[in-house]
C-alpha cells in the first residue's frame, strides 16, 4: 500500500475577509495557524510517516507546512517548491469581496465564476501590477505559462503535469509525500485521482487544515480515501 497526504493550509486572512485570493500572497490569520498545529497534532497522533514534502510558492501554503514540520520535528525533510501547486488564479477578482460581488453582478454570476469547471473570471491587464509577469519568484517560468486567470479546469491542467513529472515517482519509490497547497490545486488532484466527472468536482471541498489521506495501490489507484482525525 502507498500513501499520499493532501494537505489544505489553515485560514489565510482573505479567506477569513471573505476576499477572493487566487495568486495573491497572503499569510494565514491567527485561526489558520491554530489549524496547521491541529494539523501537525493529527499526524503525529497516528505516528504518521512522512517521506518528502511539496507545496505551492504562496506563503499560506508554505507556512502551514512549515508549522507541521516543526511540531512534528520533521525540519530535515525534502521540500519541493512549485508554482504548479498554486491555488486557481482569480484574475481580476483577486482583492474583491465576495458578498460586494454577489450584490454588484448577482449571485448566479459570482457562482459562475466560482464553482463552474471551466468558466474563467475576468482577467487581469497584462500591465497590472498584480500580474505574476512582475512578481520575481515566477521570473523563470515562461510567460506563456503564466495566466492572467484561470477556470478550475485550466488549474487541473496546470497542476498535472507537476504530479506526473514529480510525484508520481515518489509514490512509487515507495515514499509517502504530503502536499500542502490549495483548496483549488487540490481539488484537481482528486478529480484526476479519483476521476470524478467535470459536473461533480467543482462541489467537492476540502477543509482548510484536515489531513486527507490517499491509499493506493501499486497503480497508484486509490483503494481509500479518509481525513485524519486527532486523539484525545
Amino acid at each position: 500500500m502507498r500513501r499520499l497526504v493532501l494537505l489544505r493550509h489553515g485560514e489565510s486572512i482573505w479567506n477569513r475577509d471573505n476576499l477572493f485570493t487566487g495568486w495573491t500572497d497572503v499569510d494565514l490569520s491567527d485561526a489558520g495557524v491554530d489549524e496547521a498545529e491541529e494539523a501537525a497534532r493529527r499526524l503525529r497522533a497516528q505516528n504518521f510517516e512522512i517521506d518528502v514534502c511539496f507545496t505551492s510558492v504562496l506563503t499560506r501554503a508554505i507556512r502551514t507546512l512549515w508549522i507541521v514540520l516543526e511540531q512534528n520535528d520533521l525540519r530535515w525533510l525534502p521540500v519541493h517548491r512549485s508554482w504548479r501547486l498554486n491555488e486557481r488564479h482569480y484574475g481580476a477578482l483577486q482583492g474583491l469581496n465576495k458578498d460586494e460581488m454577489r450584490e454588484k453582478v448577482g449571485k448566479e454570476q459570482v457562482h459562475e465564476w466560482r464553482r463552474s469547471y471551466a468558466t474563467r473570471p475576468p482577467a487581469l491587464e497584462e500591465d497590472d501590477e498584480r500580474h505574476p509577469r512582475r512578481d520575481r519568484r515566477y521570473k523563470h517560468v515562461a510567460g506563456t505559462h503564466l495566466p492572467s486567470c484561470e477556470s478550475l479546469k485550466d488549474t487541473v491542467d496546470r497542476v498535472l503535469p507537476y504530479w506526473l513529472e514529480r510525484i508520481e515517482p515518489v509514490l512509487m519509490q515507495g515514499r509517502t509525500p504530503m502536499i500542502s497547497a490549495h483548496g483549488n490545486s487540490l481539488r484537481g488532484l482528486v478529480k484526476y485521482l479519483d476521476d470524478v466527472s467535470d459536473d461533480e468536482i467543482p462541489g467537492f471541498e476540502i477543509p482548510t487544515g484536515k489531513p486527507l489521506v490517499f491509499e493506493l495501490d501499486d497503480n497508484l489507484r486509490p483503494t481509500d480515501r479518509y481525513y485524519l482525525e486527532g486523539k484525545d
